[in-house]
């Protein structure tokens, strides 16, 4: 064993945990107030039975993402029913599920965190296999849904997207969509650290990672209202997740701009050599046309993308704060 090995292994010795882990549960609320109750009943009890079984403690973080129901009144009554495990922040508006997520981050003290949607669809009796993993020693676990109760275009859209994002990110994460995911403190931490203000969690916890797994977790419907993403907020995330964590796009499409110009140049040598040998034509007319509406076409995309990540630099900059929170309901420490 040489000294770097022994060294980490006395370091990772000190900072062992003393007595039960606590597990912080990190839940982004938006417009929910159909199933909060139902995710009520059947996640305290799953989470107590794994308090038990493992000898953990737990916590849950409610983030109410400026819900316009009653999910925020819903949340305070909860919070009186279990003061002792449960942290509900307040925001002031609608800042998107992964400010919430990082805002619950904030307002966690667990030494590992699992982070949950409040649909139902990834069922909260699953939170003790990824706990069970976080304990093992792995520091990001990563889940996959099976048996996906999405429609059909939803699935192969979101497995060709899954597939394109690898490619271009190279985070390979089988399931980027699955928010249900379980993070080490260290990692949580880092996270924190980024001032990202469009970022994607899952990708961002997965590029800190030391010791990653993934495992298989089952998939419901939903058990009310509808999913929150609209196809053009889907496009927006895939957006984020492609330019925060990759420049491939814009190296791509300078490689195009390279070989349309070595393409234009072929192309003007080979008409300029007609017109001398064959004379005036306009057969060929319609073709230049096709091609300057392609040339065109490529040059405003490229442009659009170009403008997705000056956008994001001007987000940045501004440096303005990317969630306000209204209040926290939480107990006192000393109670």
């Amino acid at each position: 064993m040489n000294n770097f090995t022994a060294n980490f292994e006395q370091l990772i010795a000190r900072h062992t945990l003393v007595g039960s882990p606590l597990i912080s549960i990190v839940i982004p609320v938006y417009n929910e107030e159909s199933g909060l109750e139902q995710l009520f009943k059947r996640m305290f009890p799953a989470l107590d039975a794994m308090a038990s079984q493992l000898d953990v403690k737990y916590e849950v973080v409610f983030i109410n993402d400026g819900s316009k129901d009653h999910s925020a009144a819903m949340l305070a009554k909860q919070f009186d029913a279990r003061p002792d495990v449960t942290r509900v922040v307040m925001f002031n508006g609608n800042f998107g599920q992964h400010m919430a997520i990082m805002a619950g981050f904030s307002y966690s003290n667990g030494d590992y965190v699992v982070t949950l949607d409040a649909d139902l669809q990834n069922p909260p009796e699953e939170i003790i296999n990824i706990v069970k993993l976080l304990l093992d020693g792995y520091d990001y676990v990563g889940t996959i849904r099976i048996d996906r109760r999405d429609s059909h275009f939803r699935r192969y859209a979101s497995l060709m997207m899954n597939q394109l994002r690898n490619k271009i990110t190279k985070i390979t994460i089988t399931d980027q969509g699955c928010m249900m995911r379980g993070y080490d403190r260290r990692i949580v931490n880092l996270m924190k650290k980024s001032k990202e203000v469009n970022t994607f969690i899952p990708a961002l916890g997965y590029t800190y990672a030391s010791k990653p797994i993934e495992i298989n977790v089952s998939h419901e419907e939903r058990f009310a209202g509808e999913s929150k993403y609209s196809f053009y907020q889907l496009i927006r995330l895939n957006f984020d997740l492609v330019t925060g964590f990759s420049v491939l796009p814009l190296q791509a499409f300078s490689l195009i701009g390279i070989l349309l110009a070595l393409a234009s140049g072929v192309l003007f040598i080979y008409l300029l050599i007609r017109r001398f040998v064959i004379g005036a034509e306009v057969e060929g007319v319609f073709t230049l046309f096709a091609l300057n509406f392609f040339l065109m076409g490529v040059m405003l995309f490229g442009l659009g993308l170009l403008g997705e990540y000056v956008g994001r630099i001007y987000q940045q900059v501004r440096k303005r704060p990317r969630y306000v929170v209204l209040g926290v309901l939480q107990q006192d420490a000393e109670e």
